[in-house]
C-alpha cells in the first residue's frame, strides 16, 4: 500500500490537536452529543473535533470551510458555484451531482441538499464534526461522518450582539442578533448576517474581480415551553446569495497557476428556505421527540464554457460545428456559454423515543422519512458576445430556430427527480460494570427514485437516444450496523474500539451514457456506496486538567467510491464508481493551557487509500479521487490582561494548517502539491462586552488551485484577504 508516514513520527512527539483554544487555569470541560446524549468530550467513545461558542468567536469562523481548516482529516473543494463544495472525511467524498459524504444537522434538523452547506455560520452555540461511518444514528449520508451545528437558544433574559467589519476586497459585513422573552413561556431568538465584496480574484480581461459576493441571510428561532415536561422548538431560516461562477482556467497540471480570463463575468443565484418544528415531550420513561422540517432550494448559474478564453481565442472557432454556428449567425467569433438551474424541494419527519440518560441499561428507537422533488437542467447557448443568460424552466429559443437572439439555446439536458427514502434505527448501550460500556446500533435505509427525463427532443444534441417524459426508477437499501465498546481505567482515561458500516445511495446519470462515453466504471446509473470500518481510540486528560490529547486508528473497507467524468462528447456531468478501495488513517489530537495567559495546539490527520479494484484494471493501487495524503493543523492563542483598561485583555491568536498531495481522478494523472496556509487574528476583548478585531487568511499568500477537475478544468483559491471587525454585546 502506498503511503507516506514521515509526518507520522514528528507529529506523535508533539502529542496532537485540540477540541478547544482558551487560556486559562483549565481546559474548558466541552460536553458533546455524539452519541445523541450529552456526555464530555473524553467521555464519548468516538473521534470528534468539537467547537464550543469561545473557540468559534476566537477563532472568527463564519462558514464551514473555517471550522473545517481546523479539523484533521477532514477537507472540503470548493469550486464551479457557491452549491458545489466537496467534503472529503476520512478520504470519503463527494462530488457533483452526488449527496454528501457526511450527515450535517442544524439543531438537530437534517440537512437535506448538499446546495445548503456553503453558507454563512452566524449565532453559533457549538460545532462537532465527528469522523468515521454515523449512519445508526445521524441517517442518511453519513458514510464518512457526521457534522452538527447548534445555533444559540433563546434566553430568559433580553439580550443582543451588533457586528460589523471591512476587508480587504474591498467589502463589508453587519450581523446582528436580538432575542429574549416574549410571555412567561415563549422566548425568541432572531439574528441575521449581510456582506457585500468585491472580491479577491482578479480577471484582467474585464478588469474586474471574478468573485464579488453578496449574502444576505436571516433565522427565527422561537421556543414554547408548553409544559414543565413539553416544549415546542421553531425554527425558519432564509438566505440569498449572489455571486459568480464558471470562471476555470484550463492546465494539464493541478499546479498550475493561471490568470482568469473569461470575457463573461457569469453569474450564480442561490436561495433558500428552512424551516423545522420539534417537539420534545419528557416523561419517567423517557423522551419523545418529533421533528418536521421542509427545504425549498433554487441555484441558477450561468458563466463561459470551455475553454474559458474570450470569444477571438475560443477552441470554439475553429471546431467544425462552430463554422455552422458562425455561417447561421453571420458572427465572426464564436463561442459557447454554459447554464445550469437547480430546484429541489424537500419535507421530513423523524421521530424517537430515548430512555433516561442515567439508567444502567439505555436506549434509541426511532424511524425518518424524507420526500423529495429534484428538477436539474444543464445546458449551452451561443455566446454572440451580447453576454450569457440564466435559465430556469423556460429554455431560450433554439439556435436551429432563431439564430438571431442575443444569446440562442444550442442544447440543454433536463431530469425532474421523485424521491422518497425512509428508515428505523435504534440503539441500545449498557454499562457491563463502572469501567466498560457496551453499545449497538442498527439502522435500516431504503432509498427509491424515479428520474424522468424533461430535454425536448429541439434541444438535444447530445447524441444520446433520450425519450421526453421517459422514467426510470431504481432503489438502493442498507442494515449499518454499529458495535463500540469503550472502557475507562480512570476517570481521566477512555479506551474505544468499535465495528460500524455507513450507507449512500445511488443515483441516475443520463440515459445512454453508458453505451456512448467512454469510460469505464460509468453507467447510466451510479451505485450505492458501503464502508466497514474498524477503529480504536484513546482519549486523556492529564496536568491537573490543563492538557488533553487523543488518538484515533482506522481501517476501511470502501465499495463504489465516485469519480466525477465530463464528457465533451456528449456534454454529460457523470458519475461513476471504482469497485473497492481500502484506507487506512489515524486522528492524533492534543491541546494545553501553558500558562494562564497561552494555549496551544497541534494536530495530525492521515488517510491512505489504495484502489483495490476498478473496471478499469490500471487504476488498481492508485490514490481514490479527491483524498488528501495527510493534514496538519497547529496554533495558539495568547491573552493578556491590559492594566491600563480595567477588564480589557489584548487577544492573539494564530492558525496554522498544512494539507498533504491531493490526487483528483482515478487515473492519478496529476496531484496538487502540499499547500500551507497561515490564519491571524489580534485584537481587544472587554469583559464580555464588545471585541475589536485586525484578521488576516492566508496571510502568507499561498498560491493553489482548490480543484483539478479531468479535462484540466482547474479552479482558483482565494489569495491573502484582511479586515478589522467590531462586536458588542448588550
Amino acid at each position: 500500500m502506498k503511503s507516506t508516514l514521515k509526518p507520522i513520527g514528528l507529529m506523535v512527539a508533539a502529542a496532537c490537536c485540540a477540541p478547544e483554544v482558551y487560556a486559562q487555569n483549565a481546559l474548558e470541560e466541552v460536553v458533546v452529543s455524539a452519541r445523541k446524549r450529552n456526555e464530555t468530550l473524553e467521555d464519548a467513545p468516538v473521534s470528534v473535533r468539537a467547537f464550543t461558542e469561545s473557540e468559534i468567536q476566537s477563532a472568527g469562523i463564519s462558514t464551514p470551510q473555517d471550522f473545517i481548516n481546523l479539523t484533521p482529516n477532514v477537507t472540503l473543494v470548493q469550486t464551479q458555484n457557491a452549491g458545489n463544495s466537496f467534503l472529503n472525511i476520512r478520504g470519503v467524498s463527494q462530488a457533483r451531482n452526488s449527496e454528501m459524504s457526511a450527515a450535517v444537522l442544524i439543531d438537530g434538523v437534517l440537512m437535506s441538499n448538499p446546495t445548503q452547506f456553503n453558507q454563512q455560520l452566524f449565532d453559533i452555540e457549538q460545532i462537532e464534526v465527528l469522523r468515521g461511518p454515523q449512519g445508526a444514528l445521524y441517517g442518511r449520508n453519513a458514510i464518512g461522518g457526521a457534522i452538527t451545528i447548534n445555533t444559540k437558544q433563546p434566553g430568559d433574559e433580553f439580550e443582543g450582539r451588533i457586528e460589523a467589519g471591512v476587508d480587504s476586497g474591498p467589502g463589508y459585513k453587519v450581523r446582528g442578533t436580538i432575542g429574549g422573552p416574549i410571555t412567561d413561556n415563549i422566548r425568541y431568538r432572531l439574528s441575521g448576517s449581510y456582506m457585500d465584496t468585491d472580491g479577491f480574484i482578479n480577471n484582467p480581461i474585464l478588469g474586474e474581480e471574478a468573485d464579488p459576493v453578496k449574502d444576505a441571510s436571516a433565522r427565527l428561532r422561537l421556543i414554547w415551553d408548553i409544559s414543565d415536561t413539553f416544549n415546542a422548538d421553531f425554527r425558519l431560516s432564509y438566505s440569498k446569495l449572489d455571486t459568480q461562477a464558471l470562471y476555470f482556467r484550463i492546465a494539464p497540471e493541478a499546479d498550475d497557476l493561471l490568470p482568469v480570463q473569461v470575457n463573461n463575468p457569469g453569474n450564480n443565484e442561490r436561495e433558500f428556505v428552512s424551516s423545522s418544528l420539534k417537539f420534545e415531550w419528557m416523561t419517567d420513561a423517557g423522551t419523545f421527540t418529533a421533528i418536521t422540517a421542509y427545504d425549498d432550494v433554487n441555484e441558477v448559474l450561468s458563466g463561459d464554457q470551455f475553454n474559458f478564453l474570450p470569444r477571438e481565442r475560443s477552441s470554439f472557432n475553429s471546431d467544425p460545428f462552430g463554422g455552422f454556428i458562425k455561417f447561421l449567425t453571420g458572427d465572426e467569433f464564436t463561442d459557447l456559454s454554459q447554464n445550469q438551474y437547480l430546484e429541489v424541494e424537500s419535507i421530513s419527519q423523524e421521530v424517537r423515543f430515548a430512555s433516561p440518560a442515567e439508567e444502567r441499561l439505555r436506549w434509541i428507537v426511532g424511524a425518518y422519512a424524507i420526500a423529495t422533488d429534484r428538477y436539474i437542467s444543464t445546458g449551452n447557448q451561443i455566446d454572440r458576445g451580447f453576454g450569457v443568460f440564466d435559465v430556469e424552466k423556460e429554455f431560450r429559443p433554439s439556435v436551429f430556430v432563431d439564430p438571431s437572439d442575443p444569446s440562442p439555446q444550442l442544447n440543454i439536458l433536463a431530469d425532474g427527480q421523485d424521491n422518497f427514502a425512509w428508515a428505523v434505527f435504534g440503539q441500545i448501550a449498557y454499562d457491563i460494570s463502572d469501567k466498560m460500556e457496551a453499545s449497538f446500533s442498527l439502522r435500516y435505509d431504503d432509498d427509491e427514485r424515479e428520474n424522468t427525463t424533461l430535454t425536448p427532443p429541439l434541444y438535444n444534441t447530445s447524441g444520446l437516444d433520450l425519450v421526453f417524459g421517459e422514467k426510470r426508477t431504481e432503489s438502493w437499501d442498507a442494515l449499518q450496523p454499529k458495535f463500540t465498546l469503550r472502557y475507562q481505567p480512570n476517570d481521566d482515561m477512555t479506551v474505544y474500539a468499535d465495528l460500524s458500516r455507513g450507507f449512500r445511495s445511488g443515483g441516475f446519470n443520463q440515459t445512454g451514457v453508458g453505451e456512448a462515453v467512454p469510460a469505464p466504471g460509468v453507467g447510466d446509473i451510479f451505485d450505492e456506496q458501503i464502508s466497514d470500518t474498524f477503529e480504536i481510540g484513546a482519549k486523556s486528560s492529564f496536568w491537573d486538567g490543563r492538557a488533553s490529547a487523543s488518538v484515533a486508528l482506522y481501517y476501511t473497507e470502501f465499495e463504489g467510491a465516485y469519480f466525477f467524468y465530463f464528457d465533451a462528447g456528449t456534454s454529460t456531468q457523470n458519475l461513476g464508481n471504482i469497485d473497492d478501495t481500502e484506507y487506512l488513517g489515524l486522528e492524533l489530537e492534543a491541546n494545553a493551557a501553558f500558562t494562564d495567559n497561552f494555549s496551544a495546539y497541534v494536530g495530525f490527520g492521515y488517510s491512505d487509500s489504495e484502489i483495490q479494484k476498478a473496471a478499469d484494471p490500471s487504476q488498481v493501487g492508485n490514490q481514490a479521487p479527491l483524498v488528501s495524503e495527510y493534514t496538519v493543523n497547529l496554533g495558539g492563542v495568547y491573552r493578556q490582561p491590559v492594566d491600563m483598561f480595567g477588564g480589557m485583555e489584548f487577544v492573539a491568536r494564530a492558525d496554522f494548517s498544512r494539507t498533504g498531495e491531493t490526487w483528483w481522478e482515478p487515473d492519478n494523472i496529476t496531484s496538487r502539491s502540499p499547500i500551507n496556509l497561515l490564519d491571524m487574528r489580534i485584537g481587544f476583548e472587554a469583559a464580555d462586552n464588545w471585541t475589536v478585531t485586525l484578521w488576516g487568511k492566508n496571510v502568507l499568500d499561498e498560491e493553489y488551485n482548490t480543484e483539478y477537475s479531468p479535462g484540466g478544468f482547474i479552479w482558483p483559491a482565494l489569495p491573502a484577504r484582511y479586515g478589522l471587525e467590531f462586536s458588542k454585546r448588550f
